[in-house]
């Protein structure tokens, strides 16, 4: 639609004015021509100074026509980029507050998580018999996995039934049986 409305805008002015000019003798009154001294100039030479100011006419509406049109082109561009770069912005603020949503309050200050949630209760217990140990202070259980204590381990683990505990910040425990103590281990393999 807005490229008809140009195209309509450009070329109506053009067939105006080859229309529209009846000549020199038709919109001047008999004294005008005559004062200019038009009356002196030959047929010919009546339409050739006829076909310039037509000529010179078309060629003012054709410019006013194409600045019109090139007004009128850079408004709808500079409409098209505001409307780019509001959408942008929204779309911008949207995943803030959409990340902003998903921190915890710590992290919404700027402080590290430290795993306030209480998703860790979920995660259930591992039970199992310590086989033996690795090697300083790591033990392996009868399902081969093998963990290290972050901490000494102050009691004798092999062929004790122990029980792996989660705890916040994806951190574990370990509870031997038949003991009141809970010493921090961490996955090794």
């Amino acid at each position: 639609m807005k490229r008809l409305l140009l195209a309509f805008l450009c070329c109506s002015p053009l067939a105006f004015a080859a229309e529209s000019f009846p000549g020199l003798q038709a919109i001047m009154t008999a004294e005008e021509f005559r004062q200019s001294g038009l009356y002196r100039l030959s047929p010919a030479q009546l339409q050739a100074v006829n076909e310039a100011i037509v000529r010179h006419y078309t060629g003012a509406v054709e410019t006013a026509a194409q600045e019109q049109a090139t007004q009128i082109a850079e408004k709808i561009v500079e409409q098209k980029v505001e409307q780019i770069a509001q959408q942008k912005a929204e779309q911008i603020a949207q995943e803030r507050i959409a990340q902003h949503e998903q921190k915890s309050l710590l992290q919404r200050f700027g402080l590290p998580d430290l795993g306030l949630n209480q998703e860790w209760k979920d995660q259930p217990s591992l039970f199992g018999r310590v086989k033996g140990w690795v090697g300083g202070n790591s033990f392996r259980l009868d399902n081969g996995q093998v963990w290290e204590g972050v901490e000494p381990i102050p009691v004798e683990l092999v062929n004790r039934e122990v029980e792996i505990a989660p705890r916040p910040n994806g951190s574990f425990v370990l509870i031997v049986e038949g003991r009141n103590t809970t010493v921090r281990v961490r996955r090794i393999k």
